[in-house]
């Protein structure tokens, strides 16, 4: 099972995260940490060790996190609903190899039933940084790095038929479906087996049948089609080629190489009261579940499943977060190569499909629940039970959120929100230093919100007259633009043509800037009117759902024919601002 992809309009959600500090510019300097606007290539050093600290330890603004995790705590309160978003959330922000927030709210057992009942406060269970999650469809990421170890070890390519290892696969359309085509979801099945492996089969034997049975909704490489029937297939395939069953693989050959104590299938009972509980289940009749795993395909096989069945805790999701950011290496101990991370957390095979990028295991630029992190290389995925990771390796960051949003029950809502302040808090903490001079101008709108920079009116004389600025342009996309405007009556307010250079800017003249992951400075100029007293005004707007990290405008200049009609740089009172702010970062 997986959260879908909604998120409800939420006016300003993002608002509280726009807290920006001064301080002196940083153009020239050698050390990128804390920058949003230099992006890094490759991976990290495959020595790369997290370690605690604070925000300012990696020139981070402490500000943003502060509010994300004010924003994590009211979503653990009742609101007009009269229950919470989620019952408690464990998150963890890492930059640059220093673990710079851990932050614990809310409840790991809370509920006595499904409709809240809230338990008596002795027997309630607080979060803490050490409980441990139900990780839901997070565990794909397992199953994926032991398929692609298989790959590292020459049992089987990325384009080996399916066919090769179970004769279900042999005939028809499903003779076409590759590893690849299960581990980009493009193979052609359902979402989920029909019926429930729990509901309609006896035992597991006939349950793992069904799986290699089911029959496909699409032609195979077709469609793109998030589907738990391509994870588990996997497992089997890694059950089948290694002898063992796949938490032993798992556990051997990822998460004790890692060092990842709390990580596996199945929790001992020795660590129940650590284990946050998720739903209370009447069909099947489980009751309040808790050290079991939630997904009841996954508890039908017996709780190990390629799609569902991890538990984890932030501290151990770190660690293999770091692990990938560093190319496959952790402490000394290599579980994957660099181009096989590059493969599978880099690389793009859903070109065809542009809004279901993805890697070899890992979805890519999703900014539903990347939020500001999002980029054509940021990786992640997301659990049903409420849990979230992303990795951007061009900030050398992850974020982590952890919540047991299931907890008593799956109808309590999305929590889509929380995933992107989250992570949006990590993107916007860093730092994009001005162009020119000590500050820029800068907004950071939440949604369906609004700014406008404008200058007082000047005086054209000619058709010589020129603007040109820098401009930092890092949001959702064409729905979320900047735009230079003129108005020769400050009421009606006409587009300005703009030429644009720099990494990933748009060609041709463009009317509006807008994109995301490229990460650097833009210059543009455009052609003003002739002969006219006139301002101009950047306006940038958003949309009901998702933002970036913002947009920044810097060295304004109006010159025409060599004289200088405004220079935002000289006299920065030139400018009335609604939703920008001087800012050094």
């Amino acid at each position: 099972m997986r959260a879908r992809k909604v998120i409800a309009a939420a006016t300003g959600v993002l608002v509280a995260l726009t807290t920006l500090t001064s301080g002196a510019s940083a153009i020239g300097r050698h050390d990128d940490a804390g920058r949003f606007d230099r992006p890094q290539q490759g991976f990290a050093s495959p020595w790369t060790t997290l370690r605690d600290g604070r925000p300012k330890d990696v020139d981070l603004d402490p500000a943003p996190i502060k509010a994300a995790e004010d924003f994590l705590a009211s979503w653990t309160k009742p609101d007009a609903t009269g229950h919470p978003h989620f019952s408690g959330a464990v998150g963890l922000l890492a930059h640059d190899g220093v673990v710079v927030d851990r932050y614990a709210v809310g409840g790991a057992l809370r509920y006595a039933d499904a409709t809240g009942t809230e338990l008596p406060a002795d027997q309630q269970v607080p979060m803490r940084n050490d409980t441990i999650f139900d990780m839901a469809s997070i565990s794909k990421l397992f199953t994926s790095i032991a398929v692609l170890q298989l790959v590292e070890r020459g049992q089987l390519t990325i384009d080996t038929p399916v066919s090769r290892f179970f004769p279900e696969f042999a005939t028809g359309d499903k003779a076409a479906i590759t590893i690849k085509m299960l581990l980009t979801h493009v193979s052609g099945f359902d979402a989920d087996p029909i019926p429930s492996l729990w509901a309609g089969y006896p035992d597991i034997p006939s349950r793992r049948q069904a799986v290699l049975d089911s029959p496909l909704k699409n032609k195979p490489g077709t469609t793109y089609l998030y589907s738990d029937i391509n994870l588990l297939t996997l497992g089997f395939i890694v059950e089948k080629l290694t002898g063992q069953p796949l938490d032993k693989v798992v556990h051997d050959r990822i998460t004790a190489p890692l060092g990842m104590v709390d990580t596996g299938y199945n929790p001992p009972a020795s660590k129940l009261n650590r284990v946050a509980a998720t739903e209370f289940e009447a069909n099947p009749p489980r009751g309040m579940v808790r050290g079991s795993v939630h997904d009841e395909n996954a508890w039908s096989l017996g709780g190990v499943a390629g799609h569902a069945g991890v538990f984890s805790t932030a501290t151990d999701m770190a660690v293999l977060a770091q692990t990938m950011l560093n190319g496959g290496s952790y402490r000394g101990h290599r579980i994957l190569g660099e181009e096989t991370v590059r493969q599978m957390m880099l690389t793009n095979y859903n070109q065809q499909f542009p809004d279901d990028a993805h890697g070899l295991g890992f979805e890519l630029d999703q900014p539903w629940y990347m939020g500001a992190l999002a980029s054509p290389v940021t990786a992640g995925h997301t659990g049903f039970t409420g849990t979230t990771l992303v990795i951007d390796p061009e900030s050398r960051s992850f974020a982590i959120l952890l919540t047991n949003r299931v907890h008593p029950s799956r109808s309590w809502g999305s929590i889509n929100t929380a995933r992107q302040v989250w992570a949006t808090s990590l993107a916007r903490a860093m730092a994009v230093r001005p162009a020119v001079g000590k500050d820029a101008w800068t907004s950071t709108l939440g949604n369906a919100s609004a700014a406008t920079l404008s200058t007082r009116p000047f005086t054209t004389q000619s058709d010589q007259a020129r603007v040109s600025f820098y401009a930092f342009v890092d949001t959702e996309g064409s729905t979320d633009p900047l735009q230079l405007q003129a108005s020769t009556d400050g009421v009606n307010w006409q587009p300005i043509a703009l030429s644009v250079s720099g990494p990933g800017a748009p060609s041709g003249d463009v009317t509006s800037l807008s994109g995301h992951g490229h990460r650097a400075w833009w210059k543009a100029s455009g052609v003003l009117p002739q002969g006219a007293s006139m301002s101009l005004r950047w306006r940038y707007s958003t949309d009901p759902n998702y933002t970036g990290r913002g947009v920044s405008v810097d060295g304004v200049k109006v010159t025409e024919s060599g004289r200088s009609l405004l220079d935002g740089e000289r006299n920065p009172a030139v400018f009335v601002a609604e939703g920008w702010q001087l800012s050094a970062r």
